[in-house]
């Protein structure tokens, strides 16, 4: 029945959702089938969802409703794969008939069954739970010198705002052999970025201490990786084994990424979060000194459930205090089956994106600060590509991760994607800076 189909795919959400699609594309190639980038191509499109919040639920369905216009040319198939199906296919297998086929996040090994029986039956398939995770192989969907290793899926932190622990279930470590055996099949890298809902709790769900310093070890030691990124390391996990690594390891580049949330004791209380403002601090304090010249990021959360205006500014203060190389702000969602969703005090939706651009503006002075202390400096830059609208080379210094940080923009004779140019900086905004390597003439 799939005999000759090409197939498409559209992935939404996180960098850990793009993992999932690169496995459902894996187990595509593996099994000799074409794949395109041209939806018009695509007999079999498959969309894979993000659940997180009500905006993210919002544009699945939008993207489907979209993909289902294509029906009159070469499209056959809808499948929907990932977060939404697995936490909503209740509601979502009777309601949303533009699909034919439904995947939850870890049914990789139904994707090729389910669809047969869709085309054998002329049905529609719940195929959610009926399926594992493919580790057999992944078509990397990033820029081919960096890529994404998910090294645990699931999350037991349980923060009073979040339904990742409702979707993704119990914090679960992948075996770190594997992880070493799929690190090494994804090439010569650049960059390897570790992710995970919490990469600091991995291989702890026996009540040990954590692995992660041991898998750095590992996967360091691949000929194939030349650096190693670490995201979405969780504050209080952070121990001296992590920062030695971090600090000896010459694979490991010097950043770490923290999302802390917020800085006051009672709403890090209320969204359920260990730590405090002083601790924070402390661990920021002793990462630069410990590593130096290490660059911080983290995230935020503007208007949760009763925050008042005096804790507002007290996190911009803390923002002055801490200068945190790079930040994301975000309003606060209201999400339903969530604790904080029965908080009172909640927060209108325009007071929340005031003080969503109070914090960026702050930060963005702070950002502003930093990188214009780089004009005249010379800097190692890893290229990315070429960003044809501005007829420059792009790339990153080793404080900016792929698509969520600031570029470095760069005039050089010739650049090659995955190297790594010395760039003499000329020009900063409060995002990003410009440059042209030694050799380039104007």
């Amino acid at each position: 029945m799939l005999e000759n189909k090409k197939f498409g795919m559209i992935s939404l959400g996180c960098d850990k959702n793009r993992v999932d699609a690169e496995r459902l594309l894996g187990i595509l190639r593996e099994n000799g089938y074409a794949i395109t980038d041209d939806i018009a191509e695509a007999n079999v499109l498959i969309v894979n969802t993000c659940a997180f919040l009500q905006s993210a639920r919002k544009e699945a369905i939008d993207t489907v409703l979209d993909c289902d216009s294509y029906r009159g040319g070469n499209l056959e198939k809808i499948v929907v794969s990932g977060c939404l199906p697995e936490k909503y296919i209740g509601e979502l297998f009777p309601s949303l008939t533009e699909a034919d086929v439904f995947l939850g996040c870890n049914d990789a090994e139904a994707l090729l069954g389910s669809l047969e029986r869709s085309y054998r039956e002329d049905a529609r398939v719940n195929a959610v739970g009926q399926g594992r995770e493919g580790k057999e192989g992944r078509v990397l969907t990033t820029p081919l010198h960096y890529a994404y290793l998910k090294i645990a899926d699931g999350c037991n932190n349980h923060c009073t705002y979040c339904l990742i622990p409702k979707i993704r279930g119990k914090y679960r470590s992948y075996p770190m052999d594997q992880l070493v055996a799929e690190a090494e099949r994804l090439g010569d890298l650049s960059e390897l970025i570790l992710v995970a809902q919490d990469t600091t709790r991995y291989g702890t769900e026996n009540g040990g201490k954590s692995l992660l310093p041991q898998l750095i070890r590992k996967l360091s030691a691949l000929e194939n990786i030349g650096g190693i990124r670490l995201l979405y390391c969780y504050p209080e996990a952070i121990d001296d084994a992590l920062i030695d690594e971090i600090a000896q390891n010459g694979k490991v580049i010097k950043y770490i990424d923290i999302p802390l949330q917020h800085s006051e004791a009672r709403i890090l209380k209320l969204m359920n979060r260990r730590g405090s403002r002083a601790e924070y601090l402390s661990l920021i304090e002793k990462l630069r000194s410990r590593i130096p010249g290490i660059a911080i990021r983290s995230t935020f959360i503007a208007g949760f459930p009763s925050e008042t205006e005096e804790e507002a500014e007290a996190l911009a203060s803390f923002l002055r205090e801490a200068k945190l190389t790079n930040c994301g702000f975000f309003a606060y969602s209201r999400e339903p089956e969530t604790p904080a969703y029965k908080l009172p005090g909640q927060i209108p939706a325009r007071e929340k994106n005031r003080r969503v651009k109070m914090l960026y503006k702050v930060q963005g002075e702070i950002s502003k600060e930093f990188l214009r202390g780089k004009v005249g400096q010379t800097v190692d830059v890893l290229c990315d590509g070429i960003d044809y609208e501005r007829e420059q080379f792009v790339g990153r210094a080793y404080w900016s991760a792929p698509e969520i940080d600031g570029k470095v923009y760069f005039y050089a004779p010739f650049a090659e994607q995955g190297e790594v140019y010395k760039v003499k900086i000329t020009r900063a905004d409060s995002y990003d800076l410009y440059g042209a390597t030694e050799d380039y003439k104007k």
